[in-house]
């Protein structure tokens, strides 16, 4: 038999007043701390509730025609609409039998749609991987560090003047030509730049958002937007103008005030919360051990400036009519049919800068890749740093960007197949024949927010309701440019705050920052953004009505 092996009087004395002293103090408990969802909980939350809106919201569509504008698209015919079944029969044109069409999304619908949804945004995915590899070379050079370090070491004490200039930047290219999803190529640039500044994450993406939010919001020749809106609703461009400049002037103003007091804020020791976030695309810059601004690191950072230049230019989509300018077409077509050169580079293969897309701006960032790769090669081979390797990490510090995009795409596929966005289109329509010429440039702005996020494209937007919306302008007595106007502002509003948006939550998956307090932190001035454009729609309203 084993004996217990006794304790000595003392320590059973300790042991049971210690027990005493334990079960007389009162438990505390753990406070909980409410962690927001990921970006994947929120999304897929939204793709269940517009599945369940297709089980709601009656099914109905317009007859549709020809686009004047374009052959390969049709528009809805106005005073068309009518209901149809979700549930119905039709004959297959192609195999003559009947076939069963169901348009109510079920739970197989929702988990397919972020696969459909990767397919569709397959070409921005790509770039963002692309990106992320020419990042990875790009940072293990150490150019970027010993530029911006030297850089912020000559701007000491006034790096705030950053802020205004790059947001007036990203607002040209937003009121131009729309730059949004491009964007998400800048993040890798302006983070690291406003945290070695002293700044956090956050103001990096208030500065992109904003700023280019901004000028797609007052989007003035802008040929995605606006450009297709007036082009559907048949009006000149240059209508429109007028009350889309005011709107981005004070709206830019309003924007850079924002980001400014809150970078002061940031620098006083405020928002610590915020400082924590950790950007998948920078590293921390120590300015007190900034790395030499070596000749092969200026090369490398003359290549990556160029890189982001030609990207900008390429996008622009210079021989449109709004625009009318074609030396780069001239430019392309005398260097794709010289004897040699244009063979030996497959110049006849690409195509010219404003026509290009995705596609050929991975391709861009690929070949600059392989330059900076050559420029630095001795480098690498004297450090014994596996170039492929830096190259694949990269592109894996990228996949979780390239997921958010893809689920975000996916709540879009959702909307689409539940054929409901006729109806809707429709409700707006019997709403705005219904009041006074003043109000219906108001009216139509409140309507633009929701199908903003059922039809996250713009110019998608613009084809589907302008030929239906713009002819109650001429009804009520007031001029098209309002509801133009209307559907610019509020789209543009929806892209800087809509969880559909995939470039904005590829951003801020960059960044490091929850959807949740990006939401927080901006709230305030998207409610400014809101007052600005409602108040200057309806003055441009109550000055045209008859």
């Amino acid at each position: 038999m084993i004996k217990r092996k006794q304790e000595p009087v003392a320590t059973k004395k300790a042991t049971a007043h210690q027990g005493a002293a334990t079960k007389a103090a009162p438990e505390t408990k753990k406070k909980k701390v409410f962690r927001s969802p990921s970006a994947f909980t929120g999304l897929f939350v939204v793709m269940v509730v517009m599945a369940a809106l297709t089980w709601i919201v009656p099914s109905g569509m317009y007859n549709t025609q020809p686009d004047p504008n374009n052959a390969e698209k049709t528009v809805r015919v106005p005073g068309t609409y009518h209901r149809i079944d979700k549930v119905r029969t039709e004959k297959d044109e192609k195999t003559d039998k009947e076939k069963k069409t169901d348009v109510r999304q079920g739970a197989w619908d929702i988990f397919v749609a972020s696969v459909s949804g990767m397919s569709e945004k397959l070409p921005v995915i790509f770039f963002v991987m692309v990106l992320g590899g020419f990042l990875g070379i790009v940072m293990k050079t150490g150019a970027l560090d010993a530029m911006l370090g030297s850089i912020l070491k000559k701007m000491k004490g006034k790096e705030k003047w950053l802020i205004p200039i790059l947001m007036i930047f990203f607002a040209i290219g937003g009121t131009t030509y729309g730059m949004q999803e491009e964007a998400v190529a800048f993040y890798a640039l302006v983070i690291p730049v406003m945290m070695a500044a002293g700044y956090n994450a956050m103001t990096a993406v208030l500065v992109i958002v904003l700023g280019g939010g901004v000028g797609v919001m007052g989007s003035t020749i802008n040929p995605f937007s606006t450009g297709v809106a007036a082009s559907a609703a048949g009006q000149p461009l240059s209508s429109v103008m007028g009350v889309q400049a005011i709107i981005l002037i004070v709206s830019l103003v309003a924007a850079i005030i924002f980001t400014m007091r809150y970078a002061a804020k940031v620098k006083a020791g405020q928002y610590v919360e915020d400082s924590r976030d950790k950007p998948t695309v920078a590293t921390t810059l120590d300015m007190s051990n900034v790395l030499d601004f070596t000749g092969r690191r200026k090369a490398v950072m003359a290549v990556f400036g160029l890189t982001f230049v030609l990207l900008i230019l390429s996008l622009i989509p210079w021989s449109d009519s709004t625009f009318n300018i074609t030396a780069f077409e001239d430019l392309h077509r005398w260097l794709a049919n010289l004897p040699v050169i244009g063979a030996l580079f497959g110049l006849s293969h690409v195509v010219p800068f404003g026509e290009w897309y995705f596609n050929e701006i991975s391709t861009l960032f690929l070949i600059s890749t392989a330059v900076i790769v050559a420029i630095y090669y001795r480098e690498f081979r004297r450090q014994e740093i596996p170039v492929m390797d830096t190259f694949v990490n990269g592109v894996k510090d990228m996949l979780s960007v390239a997921l958010v995009i893809a689920v975000a795409a996916g709540v879009a596929v959702i909307m689409n197949n539940g054929a409901i966005q006729d109806t809707v289109i429709h409700g707006g329509e019997a709403l705005l024949k219904s009041v006074s010429g003043g109000l219906v440039g108001v009216l139509a702005y409140i309507f633009y927010i929701p199908m903003s996020v059922l039809i996250p494209s713009s110019s998608g937007l613009a084809t589907a309701t302008m030929p239906i919306l713009a002819p109650i302008a001429d009804l009520v007595g007031v001029g098209k440019e309002v509801i133009i106007a209307a559907f610019a502002t509020s789209s543009g509003l929806l892209n800087m705050v809509a969880p559909t948006v995939a470039s904005l939550m590829g951003g801020l998956a960059l960044a490091g920052v929850s959807y949740r307090r990006y939401l927080k932190r901006t709230l305030p001035i998207m409610i400014v953004f809101a007052v600005i454009s409602v108040v200057i729609i309806a003055i441009f309203g109550l000055m045209g009505a008859r």
